[in-house]
């Protein structure tokens, strides 16, 4: 094996949660900037669209990422590539009744041996099961939690 090359992991990671809106409602909360900026990132230079390279910001660390819409199953599925961590990520909508929508995150493509990614799954798992927390609060019941924002007080850790 080359030194030099990355191993790539074949660890996943997975959330879900429910979410008890009809799926289009939920799918457009993750597309549209309008409305993930209430419960996720700051700023956004548009909306995901099947193609289309995304900035996000999170303004209250300092940060911001680009990420790339590979594929793009309006209601249904969305994988996004990350350019700074170039890990994939699908999202997986689906609607239980009319008015309820199981939402599945599915990260992978960590680069490193087990004990460099660990602490990097570790976070992702977190950080997905807080943002489709503050989808819920925001969709269901029209609460901002500030969920991102108040995980790291004093600032987003390196």
């Amino acid at each position: 094996m080359n030194d030099n090359v990355p191993e790539v992991s074949t660890t996943m990671v997975v959330s879900q949660m429910l979410i008890r809106k009809p799926v289009a409602e939920v799918f457009e909360a993750i597309v549209n900037p309008e409305i993930t900026t209430r419960f996720w990132f700051s700023r956004s230079s548009g909306r995901l669209e099947p193609g289309k390279k995304v900035r996000w910001d999170w303004e209250m660390f300092g940060v911001e990422d680009t990420l790339t819409v590979n594929e793009y199953e309006e209601n249904a599925r969305l994988l996004i590539e990350w350019e700074s961590d170039p890990t994939l990520v699908e999202w997986q909508f689906e609607s239980r009744d009319a008015d309820s929508t199981l939402v599945t995150v599915l990260n992978w493509g960590f680069l490193g041996t087990c004990e460099e990614v660990l602490p990097h799954t570790v976070a992702s798992k977190g950080g997905y099961t807080i943002v489709l927390a503050g989808l819920k609060a925001w969709l269901e019941f029209g609460i901002e939690l500030n969920l991102i924002r108040d995980q790291f007080p004093d600032g987003c850790p390196d």
